[in-house]
């Protein structure tokens, strides 16, 4: 009898103490709902925030690389607007070369990825993870595993990795691919995909899918396929197009 006395004082003393102990607990919810309610609005208010995390994660980025030991600039102490030489040894070392088509391709690719698994986050949030992926993806391109890879399975035999800047225009394209697919039709969308596809396998014999391919499962027929092509094609479509031009000013001064 004495200890059921005690029990039930204990109950009794112990009671209120849990109140109060749940009320706390209630309010701290509440207030920390409000407060991230509140962060939410201003984030979807303010676009320099989205710029702000968006340009941390490429300096993180960069910063991870240059720890890895990569260039910021190309070697060669210039930077090009353009490289056309896809085996030449500025490929990747400049700001754009032929594959920031396969970038802009994987802008398309995140966008439609993310619009179909996290598709009731803001389109913003979709960005900063599809920019996330990226990041990840030139960190990893640039390790020296993929690097060998590249160098052994496919027919960049001189490819030693990019330079910083290069990862960072590369990730630049990557977004302009996914503000692509976020503002076109997704027919149009995946009709310049194609489009950029069948550019670049004629320009330079390669192109994402083939990269793909070559990094999963390489061929000797695709690579030697490829180093033929790209043995009898050195001119770029700027170049074409930078002939045709000066022929026609010639045309016209005539």
């Amino acid at each position: 009898m004495l200890r059921i006395d005690m029990r039930l004082g204990d109950t009794c003393i112990k009671s209120p103490v849990l109140k109060i102990y749940k009320s706390m607990n209630i309010v701290l919810l509440m207030n920390l709902k409000k407060s991230v309610d509140n962060l939410k609005k201003y984030y979807d208010n303010h676009l320099w925030v989205l710029i702000l995390v968006a340009v941390l994660i490429i300096l993180a980025m960069g910063l991870i690389e240059y720890l890895m030991g990569r260039l910021v600039i190309c070697k060669c102490n210039y930077v090009l607007f353009w490289y056309n030489n896809v085996n030449g040894p500025g490929n990747s070392q400049h700001l754009f070369d032929w594959y920031s088509f396969s970038h802009i391709i994987h802008g398309m690719f995140y966008y439609f990825l993310l619009r179909s698994v996290a598709k009731r986050l803001p389109v913003k949030t979709r960005f900063l993870f599809a920019l996330l992926i990226e990041t990840s993806w030139e960190v990893f391109e640039n390790s020296p595993f993929i690097i060998n890879r590249y160098r052994t399975a496919t027919f960049a035999l001189d490819y030693y990795g990019d330079s910083i800047i290069n990862s960072v225009f590369d990730v630049f394209s990557m977004g302009l691919g996914f503000i692509l697919a976020r503002k076109l039709p997704p027919w149009l969308t995946a009709t310049l995909a194609i489009a950029l596809e069948l550019f670049t396998l004629y320009m330079i014999r390669d192109n994402l899918a083939l990269n793909i391919l070559n990094l999963i499962y390489p061929t000797e027929s695709v690579k030697d396929w490829q180093t033929a092509g790209t043995n009898m094609k050195n001119m770029s479509l700027l170049i074409f197009l930078g002939v045709k031009f000066r022929l026609l000013k010639l045309k016209i001064f005539k």
